[in-house]
């Protein structure tokens, strides 16, 4: 565990000073009811913390950055940005699924990848660097790998919109949605689905709707997209 520790800690740049608080970041209740740990040594008290810490980040930043913007666009915004699927999202960038400690029920289950866990790891994690750190510590984190890449992020919900808008005006080929895998019990199911533009796959998403994978593959779709703009710009 401590060198998994140590290359959690690399990834995100923040080396802790209190490496319990780490752990307890990293411990799902499931591992923590199977080995009868007390309840209080699972991520949940730190997922409520993070929570809290990346509302007040968010907000401040979004604030900054558009002071124009009234209060019910800034609203909109922010919650696009801190959204179960886009904090899922975040979490692989640092494969956070990979580190955590979890049951063996759950990790069979496809615990890893889904995205109510991850993304109340990532609010853990924030909630442990804050009480590690302090706030400006949380900060740089939700900076780097939360609020990063704006532009494209506040497009998260209204991509499947967008991406038919793009295809539509500028290919001949249709745009489709593959279901890949459907995994997990009716109460916790896990969808994967490909976003394909005729045989091309332009991207993947994960979700615990079919709706929501798809809004993140339409999303990875759209940076497919563009990126081709862009070559195509410079060639």
């Amino acid at each position: 565990m401590k060198e998994q520790m140590e290359s959690l800690e690399q990834r995100i740049g923040y080396c802790f000073n209190n490496k319990s608080l780490l752990r307890q970041a990293l411990t799902h209740s499931s591992f923590a009811n199977e080995h009868h740990l007390h309840k209080e040594s699972c991520n949940e008290r730190l997922e409520f913390l993070g929570d809290a810490v990346l509302e007040l980040s968010s907000s401040e930043y979004l604030f900054q950055l558009y002071p124009d913007k009234p209060e019910g666009e800034l609203t909109k915004l922010r919650a696009s940005l801190v959204c179960e699927p886009a904090l899922a999202f975040s979490s692989r960038q640092i494969a956070l699924g990979s580190y955590l400690l979890m049951g063996k029920g759950e990790e069979l289950t496809g615990g890893r990848e889904r995205p109510s866990i991850v993304s109340d790891a990532v609010e853990a994690l924030i909630g442990a660097i804050y009480l590690d750190g302090g706030f400006a510590s949380a900060k740089e984190f939700i900076l780097r790998f939360i609020l990063n890449d704006i532009e494209n992020k506040q497009l998260f919900y209204d991509s499947k919109t967008i991406l038919q808008e793009m295809v539509q005006s500028q290919y001949e080929e249709v745009l489709s949605y593959k279901l890949l895998r459907e995994e997990g019990p009716d109460h916790n199911k896990s969808y994967e689905v490909q976003v394909l533009l005729g045989a091309f796959v332009l991207g993947n998403g994960r979700g615990r709707t079919k709706k929501a994978a798809e809004q993140e593959a339409a999303y990875q779709g759209i940076l497919s997209l563009r990126a081709e703009e862009r070559k195509g710009v410079c060639t």
